[in-house]
């Protein structure tokens, strides 16, 4: 099992940044991958980034691409997104994902290819 557990949401001005982060604990030496989803109340929950835990690839929703970045910190066992230029569309509860098995690259979007999920973060952001 892996426990992850978000911190760093909150209220900003559209223009600023929050950085989010996901603490990952537990069988975390079988994770391949982790994700950052968001979620707004009535729609489906939507891909943002995604980054490979060995060697660091990372992957991008359109619509957050020149203006997040996923990063992690392996000896900490954590990964961030740094979302800068937030604009009011950006407003969601994000939610931390861990994947456990080796995926291709259209897979990271998609829900079914993570195993475990934080509890999530909200993410306000006022125009």
């Amino acid at each position: 099992q892996v426990q992850l557990v978000e911190s760093g949401g909150g209220l900003v001005q559209a223009g600023g940044s929050l950085r989010l982060s996901c603490a990952a604990s537990g069988r975390t030496f079988s994770t391949y991958g982790m994700g950052w989803f968001r979620q707004v109340s009535g729609k489906e929950r939507e891909f943002v980034a995604g980054i490979r835990w060995s060697g660091g690839s990372t992957y991008y929703a359109d619509s957050v691409k020149g203006r997040f970045t996923i990063s992690r910190d392996i000896a900490k066992n954590t990964v961030y997104l740094q979302m800068n230029s937030l604009k009011p569309e950006d407003t969601a509860v994000y939610f931390c994902a861990a994947a456990s098995t080796w995926m291709y690259d259209s897979r990271w979007s998609n829900n079914n290819a993570y195993d475990y999920w934080g509890q999530g973060t909200q993410v306000t952001v006022s125009s």
